[in-house]
């Protein structure tokens, strides 16, 4: 049984301390945000695809810092690429986890590719990912979330979660807000204000 995405979502952002976190298009970012809004979270307000290479900018402009991506499988999908470029880079820091409930939700809930059987997760190891895999079941969270904040990475973890379509809990929709609460998150007041 597939499950539920806010849930894992919720487990893996508790009591986070410093963890930074980018939210990928759509449903991920509304997890991210029912978790609890937070200025170490930058969710996307469009660039479907890219959370997974701005998680790598980040990871190896901020190598002090776990950096967490998580996104859905259309937006994986869209941004197959990055993970051959992740593989090449090896930023030790930095995990995705992918929340693939077989569905492209922006657009009325069509099948992916995950739904026909592509496995992200061996994508992603023959990319060069320190691990990669497809989790299951809720006795793999836990030790899913350990591995992301203690573990070597590059790490990936594609979570099959259930196709449900939940109530929308949005971030702020201002992206200069967002854009300034995070460089000052990540860096700091004083740096920021120079």
């Amino acid at each position: 049984m597939p499950l539920y995405r806010r849930k894992v979502v919720r487990t893996l952002l508790a009591q986070r301390g410093g963890l930074v976190a980018v939210a990928g298009l759509g449903s991920s970012a509304w997890d991210c945000t029912d978790a609890g809004d937070h200025a170490l979270t930058f969710p996307l307000w469009g660039a479907m695809g890219s959370a997974s290479m701005i998680g790598m900018g980040l990871a190896l402009a901020q190598p002090k810092r776990r950096v967490l991506v998580v996104t859905g499988d259309g937006e994986m999908l869209m941004g197959l690429g990055s993970l051959a470029t992740i593989g090449a880079q090896r930023p030790e820091n930095l995990s995705i986890v992918v929340l693939d409930n077989e569905r492209y939700g922006e657009t009325g809930m069509q099948k992916t590719h995950t739904g026909y059987g592509v496995d992200l997760a061996s994508i992603a190891k023959a990319c060069g990912f320190s691990e990669a895999r497809i989790v299951r079941r809720s006795g793999e969270i836990g030790p899913m979330r350990s591995r992301i904040y203690r573990a070597r990475g590059p790490l990936f973890f594609q979570v099959k979660v259930r196709a449900d379509t939940l109530p929308l809990v949005l971030p702020p929709r201002d992206g200069n807000i967002l854009g300034h609460r995070f460089r000052e998150a990540v860096l700091g007041r004083s740096i920021v204000n120079r």
